[in-house]
């Protein structure tokens, strides 16, 4: 079950070029997504902390992948069934998405489909929780993982779902780079993912409603996409959007998160800046501006997934990490480019329904950015749901949440007005 089927890339077609100028955050934010096939870009592995590839020949970036367009599937594997998951076929794909810069690179999503499953039944793109700069924390991995840091513990919800019918995929949207960080690219990967799954036969969703879903890191990558489809992915029937957490203007996110202060959740800020200087080599030459500090928790990171990051970051700061006190963090190029990955600050609106929720005492997040972004979607005629959660912090209300979200997505996919209380 671990037989590889080979695309054939289709040929050139005359396109207009891709968005440039896509995104990545230097100093930003608790649960980021975006990943990519390690390798790409013209930046040495010593600058940029690239992570170390994956020791699996499927991960690999084609030296063709110029000739696919953005959805295109390379390559497809079937795989056993994760152990959390239970009658179901599994599937992995390699597709063509964009990296921040608008260059071709590969991505994996791991798809779901149930037995009960009928053609054209719902897709739900799920973007899963990564607070990683390890192509080894990617879902595609994880989701066979035996280790309890990085299992998949939305499982039982998601069985939910596939007993209902509807097909899951679940991309590595932080991209083969892990691109930790770069919100904008997650967003990119996820509507590609999910053109993929939709060209992809065997699963029989070419004419599927499609709905999102993610918190905090999963939920960026989710509210990214649904504000790029519009022009990214017009083509995509895109029925609905629920998130929440999510970390929507990463200038004040990196600000809260030890900027000034020790934080103990600094380390998610400093693998953010790690990732996106992937992305943005040029703009973030991270490496040049670390202390002796910096330089040590930049090896520590660079494979890191969720505990090493926190446990290497933890009491430190930006003055701590950085030659001159937090020159990295106050560089012109580098705060560009977390701006242009900024939810709150991109001025696409999103044509789908969406339902957000988060805690409104949340002190992980900006929770003023996010009522910011909902008011200007409001305003615009998006139909926007919003639920407080009453929960005092960021990882309570992702399971408060977690139901309500499930049954408007169901409202959606049964074709229901949508509810707003803007």
């Amino acid at each position: 079950m671990t037989a590889t089927i080979r695309r054939t890339p289709p040929p050139n077609r005359h396109r207009s070029a891709l968005r440039r100028g896509f995104v990545a955050t230097a100093a930003a934010l608790s649960m980021v997504a975006g990943g990519v096939v390690a390798g790409a870009g013209p930046a040495a592995a010593d600058d940029v902390a690239m992570p170390s590839p994956l020791p699996d020949s499927f991960y690999s970036i084609p030296g063709n992948i110029a000739r696919f367009e953005p959805g295109d599937v390379i390559a497809v594997r079937a795989r056993p069934n994760p152990p959390a998951f239970f009658d179901v076929h599994t599937f992995q794909i390699k597709f063509r998405s964009s990296d921040s810069l608008g260059k071709p690179i590969s991505a994996v999503t791991t798809v779901l489909v149930p037995n009960r499953h009928r053609a054209n039944g719902p897709l739900l793109s799920f973007q899963h929780i990564i607070n990683a700069t390890g192509l080894a924390c990617a879902p595609s991995q994880a989701l066979w993982t035996q280790d309890p840091n990085l299992m998949i513990r939305e499982a039982p919800g998601l069985n939910v779902a596939l007993q209902r019918g509807w097909t899951v995929a679940i991309p590595d949207h932080l991209g083969p780079r892990s691109s930790y960080g770069a919100a904008k690219l997650g967003g990119q990967i996820t509507l590609d993912g999910i053109r993929a799954v939709q060209r992809f036969g065997p699963a029989r969703v070419a004419k599927s409603r499609v709905g999102l879903a993610g918190y905090s890191g999963g939920g960026m990558a989710t509210a990214w996409a649904a504000a790029l489809a519009p022009k990214y992915a017009p083509d995509l029937n895109i029925v609905g959007a629920a998130y929440g957490g999510v970390p929507m203007n990463l200038i004040k996110m990196a600000e809260g998160l030890g900027y000034n202060n020790p934080h103990p959740a600094f380390g998610l800020a400093f693998a953010a800046a790690i990732g996106v200087s992937r992305e943005y080599p040029e703009q973030i030459p991270i490496r040049k501006y670390l202390s002796p500090l910096g330089k040590q928790m930049y090896a520590g990171m660079r494979n890191a997934c969720t505990n090493d990051i926190l446990r290497l970051g933890a009491g430190h700061d930006a003055q701590q990490v950085t030659i001159g006190g937090r020159a990295i963090f106050d560089n012109k190029d580098a705060r560009k480019v977390v701006e242009a990955n900024s939810l709150s600050l991109y001025p696409g609106i999103p044509r789908t329904p969406i339902f957000e929720w988060h805690s409104p005492t949340d002190v992980l997040i900006p929770v003023s950015s996010i009522d910011y972004t909902l008011n200007r979607y409001c305003r615009a005629g998006a139909r926007v749901q919003r639920l407080l959660t009453p929960s005092p912090d960021h990882l309570s209300a992702a399971v408060i949440g977690m139901l309500p979200a499930f049954g408007y997505l169901t409202d959606r996919f049964d074709g229901k007005p949508a509810p707003s209380n803007c």
